[in-house]
């Protein structure tokens, strides 16, 4: 219907009126496929933009980040939307806080960058389970990232719920969005599924239906893309989509551009992540690239007319449990920080790489006046003396208020709904073991470790893929308590259902361990209620071993600022500070030994701030932690992936296979 004429405006105003209203029908961005470029708004258009995870930022921090991506000499941002960060639950939809997604578009218009959108459903970026939401697993025959009629629904609930809310942004409708690439002072961009050429299922049906559902959703004239690796473009491209690619500096451009060709023969060159740097696991090398090979393959890039997003630009922070894994011949979690060695450090520092790479962007476009904002101020603080508040077994009971469930059979989290984080496993001995025997989980069925307690005295550890087996001694009707932790799900390449907690059944000798009572653990919520109290403690606790809450409160009296948490001498656990759960620790594993803590969480001018930690494994003999004013990325033992690259040949020692994003 169109719409009705204003009654009381004088017909002779309406052409006025016309003019001045903005012209959502001029605005346009399009692939000039005879030129090989972009057009925006009928003008050469080349982006140069650098990628940023809202979820990974506080959202008080991101102006800052995205005034300084702008302050760099991009004209765009790249970022994902994670599924499970927006629907925990099946039909249950969170946009605020820190998951309004509206808010950082706006934020992302007021920095004066365009946007492309990268919505998934799968999006990767060692984020849990790629970001689809753990509670599709529920359906223990769900097959993911398929046409399955269950995967499919679930999908398509979530985008008809997801893609209005951005309808309005669309380039083409006078605001931001214009699909799948740039529009005009903010998004544009929409991506189709995500490295899809990297899953084993290469299901067309599947990215057909994805395609089908955004043009339904937000008509015709958005521009959609794939990315893939070189070797995932057969399987990840589709008739109908632009093709991009992804690619390193260490990797062969000319080769990877050509083979680019072959699916995408005219239309601009386009790098949808140009790696900056790379991820972290526990137990590896921090991954640095160098800033000589990063700007020497940038520069040839953009000498090449193409248009180039550099992932990462700022990396952030995996807080809380939000970290993915990869399965590399073994299960590989990735760690809390998710610094990347990216031009904006996990701080949200200038780094010299930015520098370098802003140099090498001014020889080809414009960039905004004026200076990059310094560092922001950092403060130190400590050591300071953590107490024993008691071990976890002492709060069972408010840490599953609603009791536990029995089964003959241990279950998994999923079948319990416990998405994330932690669950006991409880079981007694039904006859006495006098000598030390085997005790093991066959098929590698801890996911994905398991803290074992027997009468409340720790055991030792299994892990998935890495130990497998313990000897313990009991009495009959002795106690068995399992603490199952959850690392993360696989989020890249061949993610098939990676459920958690017990997969099968212990076994004690000979003896299959049966009549399990399963303890669903909220313990952000028990730490959140502590919070504001201090809680009554011995003047002298003894050290006691296994998974354990200590805790402190603390002042800060001058000024403030961020800070890096270090724990020395601690081994494995999880923090949380003023009730915010800043993420896990694995001192004793690295690389990772500081934490990253944004300033906008502690209170300042004398205020008492609590941190409180759950030590899973060993307390040390001095329980201190010291807030330091920098971080500490790159402590191991372990010498693996060393990234050292030139331009145009790949090292043996990278292994770019390892991941996507």
């Amino acid at each position: 219907m169109a719409p009705k004429r204003p009654p009381c405006l004088p017909s002779l105003l309406l052409p006025l009126l016309t003019l001045l209203l903005p012209q959502a029908d001029t605005r346009s961005f399009v692939v000039d496929r005879e030129n090989d470029r972009f057009l925006l708004d009928g003008a050469p258009f080349r982006y140069v933009s650098g990628s940023l995870h809202y979820f990974r930022v506080p959202r008080v921090l991101w102006a800052d980040r995205l005034f300084k991506m702008r302050m760099s000499g991009l004209n765009a941002v790249q970022f994902y939307v994670p599924w499970n960060y927006h629907e925990p639950e099946p039909g249950v939809y969170n946009f605020n806080g820190s998951r309004d997604l509206i808010a950082f578009l706006n934020e992302a218009s007021i920095a004066n960058l365009l946007v492309i959108l990268r919505p998934g459903p799968y999006i990767c970026a060692e984020w849990e389970m790629g970001g689809l939401p753990a509670w599709l697993l529920r359906k223990t025959e769900i097959h993911l990232r398929t046409s399955d009629p269950d995967f499919l629904a679930a999908v398509d609930s979530w985008f008809k719920v997801l893609l209005p809310k951005l309808y309005p942004w669309l380039y083409h409708n006078g605001g931001n969005i214009i699909s799948i690439q740039p529009s005009s002072a903010f998004p544009f961009g929409w991506q189709v599924e995500n490295e899809y050429g990297s899953y084993k299922a290469c299901d067309f049906t599947y990215m057909r239906h994805l395609a089908g559902l955004f043009r339904a959703l937000l008509g015709d004239r958005i521009l959609l893309f794939t990315t893939d690796g070189p070797e995932g473009l057969k399987c990840g491209s589709l008739r109908g989509l632009y093709t991009t690619v992804d690619f390193g500096p260490a990797d062969n451009m000319t080769k990877i551009f050509a083979l680019l060709r072959k699916y995408e023969p005219h239309g601009p060159l386009v790098n949808s992540e140009y790696y900056t740097g790379w991820l972290d696991y526990w137990g590896q090398n921090h991954s640095m690239r160098s800033i000589s090979a990063v700007t020497k393959g940038l520069k040839k890039m953009l000498k090449l007319g193409a248009s180039v997003n550099m992932y990462m630009f700022h990396g952030g922070t995996n807080f809380g449990y939000w970290n993915g894994a990869d399965d590399k011949g073994r299960f590989l979690p990735i760690t809390t920080s998710y610094d990347y060695d990216a031009p904006i450090s996990e701080a949200g520092d200038p780094t010299p790489k930015l520098f370098a790479v802003r140099n090498v962007i001014s020889e080809f476009q414009e960039i905004p006046l004026g200076p990059i904002p310094p560092p922001s101020p950092k403060m130190m603080l400590g050591p300071l003396t953590l107490y024993l508040d008691g071990d976890l077994l002492t709060f069972l009971d408010i840490l599953c208020p609603h009791g536990p469930i029995h089964s003959v059979l241990p279950v998994t989290f999923e079948a319990v709904k416990q998405d994330r984080g932690f669950m006991l496993y409880r079981t007694y001995l039904t006859h006495t073991v006098s000598e030390p025997t085997q005790f093991w989980v066959p098929n590698n069925g801890v996911h994905d470790r398991a803290y074992v307690m027997v009468d409340g005295e720790f055991q030792g550890v299994l892990e998935r893929n890495m130990r497998h087996q313990l000897f313990l001694i009991g009495k009959i009707g002795a106690r068995l308590d399992i603490l199952l932790e959850n690392m993360g799900r696989l989020s890249f390449g061949s993610n098939s259902s990676d459920f958690k907690g017990l997969l099968e059944p212990p076994v004690l000798g000979q003896t299959v361990l049966t009549q399990w009572l399963m303890f669903p653990l909220n313990i952000d919520k028990l730490v959140k209620r502590w919070f504001p109290l201090p809680l009554l403690r011995s003047s002298h606790p003894q050290v006691p071993s296994g998974p354990t809450f200590y805790s402190t409160t603390f002042p800060i009296l001058g000024e403030g600022g961020d800070t890096f948490l270090f724990l020395p001498g601690w081994t494995k656990g999880q923090v949380w500070i003023n009730g915010f759960n800043l993420g896990r620790y694995w001192t004793r594993q690295g690389p990772q030994q500081t934490l990253y803590v944004p300033g906008p969480l502690l209170f300042f001018g004398g205020t008492l701030n609590k941190i409180t930690l759950l030590e899973l494994e060993n307390v040390p003999p001095e329980p201190k932690i010291q807030f330091l004013d920098k971080p500490i990325l790159n402590s191991t033992l372990h010498k693996t992936y060393i990234y050292s690259l030139s331009a145009d040949t790949q090292s043996p020692s990278e292994p770019m296979e390892l991941s996507g994003h």
